[in-house]
């Protein structure tokens, strides 16, 4: 019984500290270095334990501690079933429920021999100061209590023990989550709010891609290489990240690529957008508050920005335009633009704020890839470059095997024939290849969606042809129409020399 009285009694020691220090400032000089020297040992005697506080913001309150996150999960895992009060939250396969300790609740953990008390509270804001978070999101911290005599096995052994084994449970039971950065107008002091997440659960893998196959296994190689290359990177100096550039046509699978690399490396997804980012500065913070194993995604890179000199001549003409405007008293008439640069963007993903996490991949995708600034693309920022082109035949069997269950059909030589002829979307096939109705068998069905496919090939065919032979009647129109100059430049000139004569 005295076990679980004694870390009670420590709250009422800290009480008599601070009753203690008011006091000691009206004592004479010299006398309170006695006074406390001496109830410092009294209170040894007494009271022999020793507490570890971890809070669970660290940096200013900008991230997150992972020494709090691992404790928190070592602790749900190991002696929340001792707790009396609980909080209930959504478990990885979003239908059981796990449990943690609650608030102000204490367990106990046994390392050794040795044992320990774990407490978890919250902080509490002072009226009168200006607090980062909202009432009911203040700060928590644990607090670790243990005995003196124990106090190298704890601080030791047993502190990297339960941070080592709560890591290693967190990436068993995480649950991968979709995040996305929210306005910065919609931000509450800055903690809580600025990223918003889903739970991930996107089936999409390397498996069910449309690619072909040597090409996919040379890119899932690489992720292997990538996720395994810690003591690398260490080694080479480099930040522990690496960049991709997806690019080709649109509907040749950009985000289902992305889907895949998630899935096969189990990582979260951050997905930026960039025009919800007021600057530079923002930014950053969004990049802090992100976690290690995560794919950071900004789709169309050069949509979501005009991030070259361009930008500068097109805000000045707005100016020109808007100056006669009146705006209302406080506004600004460039809040709703994103005034986030290339030079910004370029310290997010190579610059000294690229290290914050480690293991991370940074991901962005174009359907025009001569429109990007050739900085922000060179190897080193975007390591490995992807084209995902139009549907190849090996892409279309893969295809055929995800929608129809097929591996071969006697339609398939047509299909193969056509589609080297002309360019159509891994997106447009699978469109083809979707069954139409659930009534029909599966051959019947294979048979009407194959057919469909062929006959959206050959009227793609068409629409090529007629396109080629437009493009080549516009130029025999054009070399006609130069000819024609020429002749009449040469009339003119025999015309000016019979007038000279």
């Amino acid at each position: 019984m005295m076990e679980y009285l004694w870390p009670g009694v420590g709250s009422t020691l800290a009480s008599l500290m601070l009753f203690w220090a008011v006091v000691q400032r009206y004592l004479p000089f010299g006398l309170d270095d006695h006074l406390m020297k001496y109830t410092n040992i009294l209170i040894g005697y007494i009271y022999p334990y020793i507490q570890i506080k971890i809070p669970e913001y660290t940096g200013h309150r900008m991230k997150r501690s992972d020494v709090y996150i691992a404790i928190q999960t070592y602790l749900t895992a190991t002696t929340s079933g001792l707790a009396k009060r609980l909080k209930a939250e959504m478990g990885k396969d979003t239908k059981n429920l796990t449990y943690s300790m609650d608030d102000y609740e204490q367990v106990t953990d046994k390392f050794r021999g040795a044992k320990v008390w774990w407490s978890s509270n919250r902080s509490v804001s002072q009226s009168l100061s200006i607090s980062w978070y909202p009432a009911q999101e203040e700060p928590r911290y644990y607090t670790l209590t243990f005995h003196r005599r124990h106090r190298q096995l704890i601080m030791d052994y047993y502190m990297s023990h339960v941070v080592e084994e709560g890591k290693a449970i967190g990436v068993r039971n995480r649950q991968r989550k979709l995040y996305t950065n929210n306005p910065s107008s919609n931000w509450d002091g800055y903690k809580k709010t600025v990223w918003s997440h889903v739970v991930f659960e996107h089936p999409a893998t390397f498996d069910t891609l449309a690619m072909d196959p040597e090409k996919k296994q040379e890119i899932k190689d690489d992720l292997e290489t990538f996720r395994e290359a810690k003591d690398y990177y260490v080694k080479i100096g480099k930040a522990w990240k690496r960049g991709y550039l997806l690019y080709g046509p649109p509907g040749t699978g950009k985000s289902t690529m992305i889907v895949a690399m998630a899935n096969f490396l189990d990582y979260d997804v951050y997905d930026l957008e960039l025009t919800a980012v007021k600057d530079n500065t923002e930014l950053r913070k969004l990049l802090i508050d992100t976690s290690s194993k995560s794919i950071m995604v900004i789709e169309d890179i050069d949509c979501s920005l005009d991030l070259s000199g361009k930008r500068k001549k097109k805000a000045k003409k707005s100016e020109d335009n808007t100056d006669e405007k009146k705006l209302p008293p406080g506004a600004d008439k460039d809040d709703s633009t994103s005034k986030v640069t290339l030079s910004g963007l370029l310290n997010f993903i190579d610059g000294l704020w690229s290290a914050c996490g480690g293991e991370r991949i940074i991901v962005f995708t174009t359907n025009h890839l001569e429109k990007l600034d050739p900085a922000l693309i060179r190897r080193g920022r975007m390591d490995k470059h992807i084209e995902l082109s139009y549907c190849s035949f090996e892409a279309f069997k893969v295809l055929a095997k995800n929608y129809l269950d097929l591996d071969s059909h006697p339609l398939f030589k047509t299909v193969q024939q056509l589609i080297e002829e002309i360019n159509i979307t891994p997106a447009d096939v699978a469109e083809n290849l979707m069954p139409k109705s659930s009534k029909a068998t599966a051959a019947d069905k294979a048979n009407t969606c194959l057919e469909n496919l062929i006959q959206a090939l050959h009227k793609a065919r068409e629409v090529m042809k007629s396109k080629e032979a437009a493009v080549q009647l516009e130029e025999t129109g054009s070399g006609e129409t130069a000819k024609v100059d020429k002749d009449d430049a040469g009339s003119d000139k025999d015309d000016a020399g019979s007038e000279s004569d």
